[in-house]
């Protein structure tokens, strides 16, 4: 691990990333969730980043939405060789960075309640998270060793 070479990737949202090569993955995420999933036996990590929670069955089924985000990670890590029963999950963001009290675009709630459930029904566990709050996150995640770094992004007034 001491000479291991990375690759880097900015993760944009509607989008995943896994490869079986280490990766640092980035990400910025406000009211977006990002799932981190990772096999502890293969040493193999992915990430999501998605900005809705469900897919309403109109158009594209993308990863914009976490339904569909989440289950095609985890559907990807399989393909590469990871068992299921091996992967751990770390979820981000959901914060509702927009101040309203609109119960219905709470959308950061949202994303991040769809995450928990989706996991919990595929019995991936949840070993680290942070989620929800006003602030928006950076994400940096390192697909070999499954390590995330997370900084606040604070906010500006911005006046003109």
């Amino acid at each position: 691990m001491n000479n291991q070479v990375f690759d880097n990737h900015f993760l944009y949202p509607s989008t995943l990333y896994i490869k079986d090569k280490p990766t640092i993955i980035k990400t910025v995420l406000g009211s977006c969730v990002a799932v981190c999933l990772w096999d502890k036996v293969n040493y193999i990590g992915g990430m999501n980043h998605y900005m809705l929670p469900f897919w309403n069955g109109k158009g594209l089924a993308s990863p914009k939405y976490g339904n569909i985000a989440i289950n095609k990670l985890i559907e990807n890590m399989i393909t590469l060789g990871c068992n299921k029963y091996n992967i751990i999950a770390k979820v981000f963001g959901g914060g509702e960075v927009i101040d309203t009290e609109i119960a219905n675009f709470k959308i950061g709630e949202r994303n991040k309640i769809i995450a928990f459930e989706i996991l919990k029904n595929e019995k991936i566990a949840i070993i680290a998270e942070s989620t929800g709050g006003k602030l928006g996150r950076k994400i940096e995640y390192n697909s070999y060793t499954g390590e995330v770094r997370m900084k606040y992004i604070k906010k500006t007034n911005c006046e003109r």
